[in-house]
């Protein structure tokens, strides 16, 4: 399953983050520091944390200023959730649940005294007494005229089974659907088997009395298949020397003043399969000699098992780290990982392409950070890490920050096979690319606490700082990098255009050329500063601008016709059919935005639009919509339907403008 959602509240910065959706593979929150970033990662964590992770402390985690509340009694710990996520099902998890609950929704929730609950969202309700009870009475009506004289009606034992579930409307499940279950089937053989009407009835009810059984048993399920959340720090580090006689004693005695500090080792060794008490054994163990040969056998046995165990942790972690952090084949050497054991020491070292060994706090931060990072991975998620979610804390931070850049690939590999969600505040850990992936963290003061805004907004400028570093430095990088660019007024029709001409390039419709390069001015009155900044250097310029009057007085400015000339000023509106004279970008994708819009955004216009086909469809979503219409959150969604889709999927005037559109921006820049 994948997560969907989840809402964070109770727990320390945090009051209510607000819903915070979450892309399918890898999901960015930004913000800075002291925002609550991890704060929320490790709430999250308890949906389905590893055994020894810390659990949720009332004392330490609830909200410091609130926590009054509690020793006062006005808040219950056992009725107060910190975290609850949704979950969507995957193709395994809706064959365990059976038809009847593939299409639902699973919900789990923490609260502060570490109890759980789950349910469904979009399943059939639980039925009740009061829905069941006509049906039951007409039922035994017809039971009883079919009984012998005589016998006991069978109305009077379904009343005392419904007057004592009488005070109120109970869902039919537990002691109730048990009693109504024995009913039925004690007077099953008095149904008229030539009576269609009340076998349904009959077949209909039994049905509806097992539903919460097997409601129970598709939770059941699903809470066997949550994944599990690995959250990794940078604080979490594998030390390269361990004394094992040191962390044993000091395991023992609880003396780990700093669990951080320690939990990297901890983690290897429960990688390894020993405790620090076994392995210092085996290193202080005398080996028997010739005098004992059942003796000697076994202190080899032992010996052979600790080496063979911890060359295979070694050949395991050497080949995710090589897939990962070096992919080069031709220096994969240079990445070969050893742990070894020799008496008191468990020793973690690299060996280079000479063969020489160099220990791990020798080699880079982002190495060790990687290494430490599987260690605690394949410890945690133990079997189960295919079905990981891997929440990762200020990833990457002691990088050299083109390296940073190098490590969001990095990233994007592990997330191919387990949806990871990561914090930063760095602008290299953030392509301008992935700005759809990003959630913003706020905490603008501390009565409100911590918010997540799914959409780039934020009241506080420092939040937004580092989306706007990111896209500062990537547009600076790519102003002269390319000899063709286009010029668009935002960043919502740089989604719209990148996305379109991706899909109709993927299925041979048409191909903007890629030397063409994409930029975004922020507003249209700030088309005429790049077309200016970019044409003083030589190079080739284009504009799109929309047909609206932003966009109408940013085309009559003398200095962008002189700078570009008319034929490379493209305006929307001559990309539309019929003509929407005050068409948007999003009026050249109007056919897919309204169906879009309905189950994304909630908003149905579909009636509005085929009303009105010339008026701009943004105008008319923004009517409907009110408040909830967002041109960001749309854009996103188009951006997302793009990628299960085809050029095909679009409609036959959609591929026709675009098209259109595509060989226009190329013979400009040709």
């Amino acid at each position: 399953m994948r997560l969907q959602k989840a809402r964070i509240t109770n727990y320390r910065s945090i009051k209510d983050s607000g819903w915070v959706e979450f892309e399918r593979d890898k999901t960015i929150m930004v913000g800075p520091n002291e925002a609550g970033k991890s704060a929320f990662l490790r709430a999250l964590q308890q949906i389905n944390a590893p055994d020894d992770a810390p659990k949720i402390d009332p004392l330490r985690d609830y909200p410091r200023k609130d926590y009054n509340d509690i020793t006062t009694k006005r808040v219950d710990p056992t009725k107060t959730d910190v975290a609850v996520a949704h979950f969507s099902l995957e193709e395994a998890d809706k064959e365990a649940v059976g038809l009847e609950f593939a299409g639902a929704t699973y919900v789990y929730g923490r609260r502060l005294d570490n109890s759980a609950w789950h349910d469904f969202v979009g399943a059939p309700e639980r039925p009740t007494t009061s829905e069941l009870a006509k049906d039951l009475r007409r039922l035994a009506a017809h039971v009883d005229g079919r009984q012998s004289e005589g016998a006991e009606k069978a109305s009077v034992g379904l009343e005392a089974v419904l007057t004592e579930y009488s005070g109120g409307n109970y869902y039919v499940q537990g002691e109730v659907a048990k009693k109504l279950i024995a009913w039925l089937e004690k007077h099953y053989a008095t149904v008229d088997e030539d009576n269609d009407k009340e076998e349904a009835r009959y077949t209909k009810l039994l049905e509806a009395c097992r539903f919460a059984d097997r409601r129970a048993a598709a939770l059941s399920a699903l809470a066997n298949a949550r994944p599990i959340f690995v959250l990794f720090s940078n604080y979490y580090r594998v030390r390269p020397l361990i004394h094992l006689e040191h962390l044993a004693t000091r395991i023992e005695q609880k003396l780990l003043d700093d669990d951080q500090y320690d939990y990297g080792n901890q983690c290897l060794l429960k990688l390894l399969g020993f405790t620090a008490r076994e392995l210092s054994n085996l290193g202080k163990a005398a080996d028997p000699g010739a005098k004992d040969a059942d003796a000697h056998r076994a202190y080899r046995d032992q010996l052979d098992k600790r080496s063979y165990q911890l060359n295979a942790a070694s050949v395991r972690l050497t080949d995710e780290i090589v897939r990962i952090w070096n992919p080069n084949p031709e220096r994969a050497e240079a990445n070969r990982l050893r742990i070894t054991a020799d008496g008191q020491y468990l020793k973690v070292v690299v060996e280079d392409e000479l063969g020489v060994e160099i220990e791990l706090d020798q080699r880079s931060e982002g190495f060790q950070w990687i290494v430490s990072f599987f260690i605690v991975f394949f410890a945690e998620a133990k079997d189960k890490h295919a079905n990981a979610i891997l929440l990762l804390d200020e990833p990457g931070l002691s990088l050299h920050a083109l390296k940073q850049r190098d490590f969001r690939a990095t990233i994007g590999t592990l997330a191919e096979t387990n949806q990871t969600i990561y914090t930063t505040h760095s602008p290299f850990l953030v392509g301008p690319d992935e700005l759809d992936l990003v959630r913003v963290v706020e905490m603008k003061d501390r009565r409100t606490g911590t918010r997540v805004h799914t959409t780039v907004t934020a009241a506080d400028p420092a939040a937004l700082l580092p989306l706007q570093e990111a896209l500062g430095y990537d547009l600076a990088q790519s102003l002269f990098a390319q000899q063709r660019n286009l010029i668009l007024e935002g960043l919502t029709d740089y989604w719209y255009f990148e996305a379109t001409a991706d899909l109709l390039r993927q299925d041979g419709v048409a191909d903007l050329n890629a030397k063409i390069a994409l930029i975004p001015s922020n507003t249209a009155s700030k088309v005429m500063y790049f077309a200016t900044i970019l044409t003083a250097h030589n190079l080739k310029v284009a504009a799109l601008l929309d047909s609206d009057n932003a966009g109408d007085q940013a085309a009559k400015q003398e200095i962008l016709v002189h700078r570009l000339g008319a034929k490379r000023i493209l305006r929307t509106m001559d990309y539309t059919s019929p003509a929407i004279p005050k068409a948007e970008i999003e009026d050249l994708l109007r056919d897919t935005l309204v169906p879009i819009a309905k189950t994304e955004l909630g908003i149905d216009v579909t009636a509005e639009v085929a009303a009105s086909p010339t008026s701009p469809i943004v105008d008319i979503l923004s009517q409907k919509g009110g408040p909830n219409f967002s041109k960001y959150k749309l854009a996103k969604a188009y951006v997302r339907w793009t990628r299960d889709h085809e050029a095909a999927d679009l409609s036959d005037g959609e591929r026709a403008a675009w098209t259109k559109l595509v060989n226009a921006t190329n013979a400009a820049l040709k």
